[in-house]
């Protein structure tokens, strides 16, 4: 069993740099995802590909990139977090280059949705682990800032993707996204772990499992006890039926810190971050359409619309984690406003789709949606012990790959079979209302019983201090 020594949290300093580095790499690899259409759209339309093949290949790319939170647990435990970030990054750039040369949909969804999903489901976990050593009060503002880091590439490549398709055309301008990719790995570099990490030894299960079941072979098969005073016999008992597969499903369970999932609270917590999730992306990929076909906006103001959102989300992405860090306002509750936000605009949106509703609603969006995004992890991470943290944003991954699976795909159903963009914002935002009414008691209880247990702490102090003031007068 392993012991986590004490260390000082520098709270900034080097931590600045890893911050600045993990922007570097949010900023190259995964605004990637916002530029897919952009890309890849009219080179399907030239291969004679249906719209039905361009959501497979994100749907699957959704799919690996949670997924791979099977492994970052182990990974993480096992290799320092600044080589799972660099590992990443060689995969997003080595998919980007196979989608370079595809000739067939297969070559897109093996580059694009496995490589890049699989590169960018390393990337996230790893790059927040790193911040997390290094910040303790100022955590928020240091997630806030490296998660700005992607909103930017957001604004920016777009830009840089249409001049390279208008000059260059559709290869070069994926190998020169793949070439931007690998900038990642300068970022990768200075993620400098704080401390030396622990010794893990994932990678020898098997080796050390086998040992083990060769010794326990060689002993004795029948072991002799003395039984108590009134009985005048002697037992024997088998020896221990541990197998070889139940000792290695207790180590999987030690290495992705599954102990986590009999903990309720923690699976209200993913369970509730994956419906926001799922949510989330279905608002974006609607929201355009949206606009054009039942608010009736042209494609400028659709434009301009979206630019609202991404603006204040990039805006509070930066501001809001100084405010609520100063006010020491917890990660959950700040989430919890942000679901809350979110569902007041989904209905405000619904209902009334005059231009000055949109554009307020426009920004409100964009601004809750930062209190979601930047308070994902750090939720999880005032959850779980430190030691747990890395196995605890894996099963986060996973809860939202499988409410994407099911979740999503009703809603898109929904969306299809009414044929009614303002009914598929009403259920989203019944899905956000359903996580505030589970959330809300549950908050609310446990910060009474905090309190209680403050005060109780308090009162108990006091009383011994007055009787240590006693004895000391006598």
């Amino acid at each position: 069993m392993d012991v986590q020594t004490s260390r000082v949290v520098p709270d900034g300093g080097y931590g600045w740099i890893v911050v600045a580095a993990v922007a570097l790499i949010n900023m190259t690899n995964q605004s990637i995802l916002s530029v897919f259409g952009q890309l890849f759209v009219g080179e399907l339309q030239q291969m004679q590909e249906d719209s039905f093949t361009a959501a497979l290949i994100t749907n699957l790319n959704s799919l690996a990139l949670n997924f791979s939170g099977l492994f970052i647990g182990p990974a993480i435990k096992s290799f320092k977090p600044r080589n799972v970030a660099a590992t990443g990054c060689v995969l997003v750039s080595l998919g980007l280059a196979l989608c370079a040369f595809g000739t067939e949909s297969w070559h897109f969804i093996v580059g694009y949705s496995f490589f890049v999903g699989f590169g960018l489901g390393l990337i996230s976990p790893s790059t927040f682990m790193a911040i997390n050593s290094y910040f303790s009060s100022k955590r928020g503002r240091a997630v806030g800032v490296s998660l700005a880091g992607a909103g930017l590439g957001q604004v920016l490549i777009p830009h840089l993707v249409r001049y390279l398709l208008e000059n260059q055309g559709f290869r070069y301008a994926v190998l020169a996204m793949s070439a931007l990719s690998l900038t990642g790995l300068f970022g990768a570099a200075f993620l400098k772990p704080l401390n030396p990490p622990t010794k893990h030894n994932n990678r020898r299960h098997i080796r050390l499992l086998a040992e083990a079941d060769g010794e326990k072979t060689q002993s004795t098969p029948l072991q002799v006890v003395i039984v108590p005073s009134n009985q005048s016999k002697f037992e024997t008992i088998p020896p221990q039926t541990d197998t070889l597969c139940s000792r290695m499903g207790h180590r999987l369970v030690q290495a992705m810190d599954l102990e986590l999932l009999k903990d309720l609270v923690f699976w209200s917590i993913i369970v509730g971050m994956a419906l926001v999730y799922t949510a989330t992306i279905n608002f974006t990929m609607i929201f355009p359409g949206f606009l054009g076909q039942t608010a009736g906006l042209n494609s400028q103001m659709v434009a301009f619309c979206m630019s609202m959102v991404a603006g204040a989300d990039i805006v509070c992405r930066l501001l809001l984690p100084i405010i609520t860090d100063h006010l020491r306002i917890p990660y959950r509750v700040v989430f919890l406003v942000g679901i809350a936000g979110l569902f007041v605009a989904r209905c405000v949106l619904a209902e009334n789709q005059a231009l000055p509703v949109i554009i307020s609603m426009s920004i409100l969006t964009g601004m809750m949606k930062s209190a979601t995004v930047i308070n994902n992890n750090l939720t999880i991470s005032a959850h779980c012990r430190s030691e747990k943290l890395a196995g605890g944003l894996g099963l986060s991954m996973m809860s939202k790959g499988v409410i994407v699976i099911t979740v999503g795909q009703l809603l898109g159903w929904v969306r299809d079979y009414a044929d009614s963009y303002i009914i598929c914002l009403y259920v989203q935002g019944a899905i956000l209302l359903v996580v505030v009414l589970v959330w809300t008691p549950e908050i609310f209880y446990r910060h009474r019983k905090q309190r209680r247990t403050t005060t109780k702490s308090m009162e108990t102090q006091s009383v011994d201090a007055a009787e240590e003031v006693a004895k000391l007068n006598k």
